[in-house]
């Protein structure tokens, strides 16, 4: 059994813009805080949500610097340093780790569409590079590449590749992974409405968009998974699902939604950068409908 980085809700975090588009750090700051003070058991800084595709390099790692400040060891910072160019990431990951970042989220190569043997040299000579605790990032919508069960039962073999976020939406698979690994892999749900079925399976929590918005009722689904409590966390469930999928979060391309929520909020998070742009208003509309209902516009 290898070391758990975290159990429970960890956030994937946006990243506020300032209106001519460049990050507006003091507004991250208050949403870290936001989050650990509301029970976010871990803070993921430059994943997807957090637009790191489109940061400069100067701005990614000034992010983690900024977040492992920030956060100042009250939750695991994991750091998003995952890309399509090997030795890329392997630098990526190596400056994270001076930075003090807890652990890494390493997405699948982008576009290059890797076979499964080029996924496992990738992964390994990242992970051989670096003695920090590696999560996989599998989220085949995004990359056209999936990583199969047999493939994480050999990187699980590797000592710091401890765990792997499952974003593929294909159940069957992740209880495949499941048996197969055992506790030689962690496993966190990349998809915020299959938090409860993804624990039931072993799932040691949730890697969230949800928590975003939500950070204190996301927390609490997954403790209650946690402690094998799993009517109580399905009915809490039941309560945010449709905000959680895609009639609500998910109803354009994350993070274009969540940002939007948290400007209804009042966050003044800003807008995506190009080429993501803002929503129409009709589904701003509706957006705003179901937060309304969920009590989160004031």
């Amino acid at each position: 059994m290898k070391n758990t980085i975290f159990t429970g809700a960890g956030v994937a975090i946006v990243t506020p813009m300032n209106a001519d588009g460049s990050i507006n750090f003091d507004k991250l700051g208050e949403l870290i805080d936001f989050q650990i003070d509301n029970g976010t058991d871990a803070i993921i800084i430059c994943g997807t949500t957090g637009e790191s595709s489109t940061m400069t390099d100067e701005e990614h790692i000034e992010c983690i610097r900024y977040a492992v400040e920030r956060v100042g060891h009250r939750v695991p910072v994991i750091a998003g340093t995952g890309s399509n160019h090997t030795e890329y990431a392997v630098n990526l990951s190596k400056t994270a780790e001076k930075l003090g970042a807890d652990a890494l989220l390493l997405v699948t190569p982008y576009y290059n569409k890797a076979s499964q043997q080029g996924l496992m040299i990738h992964y390994t000579t990242i992970a051989n590079a670096v003695d920090l605790p590696i999560i996989l990032y599998n989220v085949p919508s995004r990359t056209g590449v999936n990583i199969a069960p047999e493939t994480l039962v050999e990187l699980a073999k590797v000592e710091n590749i401890v765990a792997v976020k499952e974003a593929s939406g294909n159940i069957s698979q992740i209880a495949r992974v499941a048996a197969l690994c055992g506790d030689s892999l962690d496993i966190y749900s990349g998809n915020d409405d299959q938090i409860v079925p993804i624990m039931a399976l072993g799932g040691k929590g949730v890697i969230s968009v949800l928590s975003n918005v939500m950070p204190k009722e996301t927390h609490e689904i997954a403790a209650l998974c946690l402690e094998n409590r799993y009517p109580e966390a399905q009915a809490k469930m039941n309560r945010v699902l449709e905000f959680a999928n895609s009639n609500g979060l998910f109803c354009d391309v994350n993070p274009i939604p969540v940002k939007e929520a948290l400007n209804i909020m009042g966050f003044e998070v800003g807008q995506c950068r190009l080429p993501l742009c803002r929503m129409s208003e009709e589904k701003i509309a509706k957006l705003r409908a179901k937060m309304e209902a969920l009590g989160l516009v004031k």
